[in-house]
């Protein structure tokens, strides 16, 4: 079965499994994967073009690692791969994984980026930042300023239970405690233009509709609606806003992540790591960002045009694993005070 065939049939909701288990083709790497294999496909066809491996890919939008714990140490999976720190950690949470045992990964992951006992590994990042309307007047803002009642009727957000505002919630309560965060909390609600919803370029097409003056939302859909990938409605969109890097008053800007991790049966442990040093290169990292409009994880690796033209991105220094553990109280809060009431 061809990397093709595997795709498009994963792309179609097959279940089919995957040729090779067990080790009896020495030269594959097989990727089960929560993100959509089209946004990888250009890095992995560079794999194959620069190492010969194989690589045979599974796309499972939801079940991940269900799938991988159903299947034990019989599971072909080699590498996990999933958006969302939270997700990566509950790979860990589960046991689906195992310490990535390289020096070349390690070195060009930084350690706020990776699981503490190296469980998994970041491989792109995109930043919770502020979109705003291109006349306005504002060329920096902390995520603290965003409660300031000087927004008030200004704010657009989605849902403050979706797992990207969870983050920066988290975040915030890791930053400043439980109090702060819902006081917070109240402030952004009481800023909205609008009931919390939509997804983030909705944000941007409520700036140009005049609903809001800026909204919270990710870096990469900037690319993605200026790109015209979208259509012509969102290319408007992605036109008519300008990008803003909030910082936290004690820290940086708010990121969150793609990653990957080995997996604890990987039958193909060798070629799994292989491809992993393959991805933190610059070379991989450079085609994430001109791909996807993601900012790599690596400091060497070159911004694509939209993403540079952000300005210098301060990440913040609090371990993403930080953020993982105040989810559950930080959503909490939200539904405490109300927010997408």
């Amino acid at each position: 079965m061809t990397i093709h065939h595997i795709l498009r049939s994963a792309l179609f909701g097959s279940t089919a499994l995957l040729a090779g288990a067990s080790g009896v083709l020495a030269a594959e790497v097989n990727i089960y994967t929560s993100r959509e294999p089209a946004l990888v496909q250009p890095l992995l066809d560079a794999f194959t073009a620069e190492t010969g491996v194989k690589v045979n890919t599974v796309f499972l939008k939801d079940g991940l690692a269900e799938r991988v714990a159903a299947e034990g140490a019989s599971s072909p999976a080699d590498i996990l791969m999933a958006v969302d720190v939270g997700n990566m950690a509950d790979l860990v949470d589960k046991n689906l994984t195992q310490p990535i045992e390289s020096k070349a990964v390690l070195d060009a992951v930084p350690a706020t980026l990776r699981d503490p006992g190296n469980q998994w590994v970041a491989l792109s990042m995109r930043a919770r930042v502020v979109y705003a309307a291109k006349d306005l007047d504002l060329d920096a803002i902390t995520y603290e300023d965003l409660a300031d009642p000087k927004w008030k009727g200004k704010l657009c957000i989605r849902s403050g239970q979706h797992p990207y505002n969870t983050g920066l919630f988290a975040a915030y309560l890791a930053h400043h405690g439980v109090d702060a965060t819902e006081t917070w909390l109240t402030g952004l609600k009481a800023n909205l233009a609008r009931k919390p919803g939509g997804g983030d370029r909705d944000g941007a097409k409520d700036i140009l509709g005049g609903i809001c003056d800026i909204a919270v939302a990710n870096s990469y859909y900037v690319g993605l609606m200026r790109s015209g990938k979208g259509g012509d409605e969102q290319r408007a969109w992605g036109d008519a806003i300008k990008v803003i890097l909030p910082t936290f008053e004690n820290g940086g800007t708010h990121v969150n992540i793609s990653g990957a991790a080995v997996a604890k049966h990987a039958p193909n442990k060798e070629e799994a790591v292989k491809l992993l040093e393959f991805l933190v290169s610059d070379e991989a990292q450079k085609i994430y960002g001109e791909a996807n409009f993601e900012y790599p994880v690596t400091a060497g690796a070159e911004l694509s045009p939209v993403v540079a033209s952000f300005g210098p991105l301060n990440i913040d220094t609090l371990p993403l694993t930080d953020v993982v553990k105040n989810r559950k109280e930080a959503s909490a809060l939200a539904e405490k005070v109300g927010f997408d009431n």
